[in-house]
């Protein structure tokens, strides 16, 4: 066979061509250069996947969408753009529309257009929510039961620290209560301790792909004597720019009170958010934990809880031992008969912790004891009593590298949770917004002492009208964790729902580059 052979000043003068402005020389001065620290530049896309909200006829959902002011603009010929679009795809075990057969979600005030009235499911690619402007939120608002899973991209200006919230009311039935999410990016790999398969449960994960190709996922489940055969869950194929709702109870014929579900995708990146639901307990959101760690952080323990159940699991080949340590206002303790927990490679681990809290608010730390294997955890939290109880989740945390956003905020009705986990104080900057209808922004700082939970009610925005958002920015000091809770108490039952602060990544580390082709000399 014939070979065609390109001399190197062949392919110096080709590379040089298609370089332009390169030279063949070393730039003077540059021997013995230390490289230069990459910079830190605004993201120019952000995206977030909301999964649908309800079956349920009788709930109310609220969509907010957020992106903090003060970032640069978008770059030349890039257009500052936020919307979410509707995905295909149905609600678990609804295919109907609702009582006032509307489609699409209800514009409001600040911007969202409204949809005309029909019958028929929202098509794909619909539009729902369209932001305009940094710093205000844009919300809007649906009562359907068949509401669809939402695809989100956020562009330019709009993308940096770009949050969006989804917050349903369910007035009753199974699941009852108040379900908020941080609609979340899409991923690879996603891990939930504190799912349940028992029959007093109805925990649905629902996975979402974002893009034009097919993704095929996982669905890998744990329980106290290890890994849950579950067959069904193995090659879940997604078709592009879908979701799709299972069932975590159809997987396996052996209910489990406390496992993990791990959401492993093969081919593709999808977005996961289990929703729980439960006979007498009301239901929630359970957001993913923070990647397996030595140590973990759940922040945000409610001062009236009634109930707080741990749930933890060792990913990898070892055992963990976990020492457990309740940080409240003015200190850390270690909880009366709980010390430590014991984790067992690659079993789920559980235990109740009852009223840990004691009438006051702070966060659970968990911490590996010598060479312990990293763990995931959450926490299933309870408040109320009787046939009034309502219940949310808190995942491991990650901490706030520059800032954490909540986008949805009500008067009077959201608190802050702000930790320092270690031996250092931090010092915190909290945004109020102004309202997505009118109000002016508000700005206070707050010391949170080491080893200690600082609990504060946001500041309230002038003239506020409408949600706002709170922004949680890292001003000095040590490590700091966030969590939000919202509370929209209603008929006696106190609903609420807790969402995780984790960093917003609204920045991306951009090493600075040159054309030098001096290389090709050697």
């Amino acid at each position: 066979m014939k070979r065609t052979t390109l001399s190197l000043s062949g392919a110096v003068a080709a590379l040089a061509a298609i370089a332009g402005l390169a030279t063949l020389q070393a730039p003077e001065g540059t021997a013995g250069t230390a490289a230069k620290a990459p910079a830190r530049l605004p993201v120019q896309r952000s995206m977030a996947l909301c999964p649908a909200p309800t079956s349920s006829d009788v709930g109310e959902t609220a969509y907010t969408a957020f992106t903090p002011a003060g970032g640069t603009g978008a770059p030349a010929g890039r257009k500052a753009a936020a919307d979410l679009l509707a995905a295909a795809g149905q609600t678990p075990g609804a295919a109907k529309n609702d009582a006032k057969g509307e489609q699409g979600a209800k514009g409001d005030k600040s911007g969202t257009e409204k949809k005309p009235d029909g019958k028929g499911a929202v098509a794909p690619g619909t539009p729902v929510l369209s932001a305009k402007e940094p710093g205000k939120p844009v919300t809007a608002t649906t009562g359907r039961s068949d509401a669809p899973a939402l695809i989100g991209t956020a562009d330019g200006a709009l993308a940096p620290g770009w949050t969006v919230q989804q917050s349903t009311v369910v007035s009753a039935g199974s699941g009852r209560g108040l379900h908020g999410l941080t609609c979340a990016a899409p991923g690879a790999s996603f891990w939930f301790p504190g799912a349940s398969t028992a029959k007093s449960r109805q925990d649905y994960i629902h996975l979402t792909n974002p893009d034009t190709a097919a993704a095929v996922v996982d669905l890998e489940l744990y329980g106290k004597d290890g890994r849950i055969k579950a067959a069904a869950g193995e090659g879940v194929n997604l078709p592009p720019r879908s979701t799709v709702p299972v069932l975590l109870s159809t997987l396996t014929d052996a209910p489990a009170d406390d496992v993990t579900l791990h959401v492993a995708a093969r081919s593709g990146r999808v977005g996961a958010g289990l929703q729980a639901a439960d006979e007498k307990l009301g239901g929630d959101w359970l957001p993913p934990s923070a990647e397996p760690s030595h140590d973990v952080v759940l922040p945000g323990i409610p001062a009236d809880a009634t109930s707080v159940r741990l749930v933890a699991f060792a990913p990898g080949a070892d055992d963990a031992d976990l020492k457990l340590r309740f940080a409240g206002p003015t200190g850390s303790i270690t909880p009366a008969g709980h010390e430590t927990l014991h984790v067992k490679s690659g079993m789920t681990a559980s235990a109740d912790l009852g009223d840990v809290a004691k009438g006051e608010a702070g966060s659970l730390l968990l911490t590996a004891d010598g060479k312990s294997a990293p763990v995931v955890a959450g926490l299933r939290i309870t408040r109320g009593k009787d046939d009034k109880q309502e219940t949310a989740f808190i995942p491991g945390t990650p901490r706030v590298e520059g800032r954490g956003t909540a986008a949805d905020n009500r008067p009077k009705g959201s608190t802050l949770a702000l930790v320092a986990p270690g031996k250092e104080a931090a010092r915190v900057k909290v945004t109020s917004s102004a309202g997505s209808e009118g109000g002016t922004p508000v700005s206070k700082t707050y010391t949170v002492k080491a080893g200690t939970t600082t609990t504060v009610e946001p500041p309230q925005p002038a003239g506020l009208k409408g949600t706002y958002a709170v922004t949680v920015e890292k001003v000095s000091g040590g490590p700091v964790h966030a969590s939000r809770m919202l509370a929209l108490p209603k008929d006696g039952v106190p609903m609420f729902t807790i969402q995780p602060l984790p960093d917003d990544r609204s920045t991306v580390a951009v090493p600075e580059a040159e054309q030098d082709l001096s290389m090709l000399n050697r």
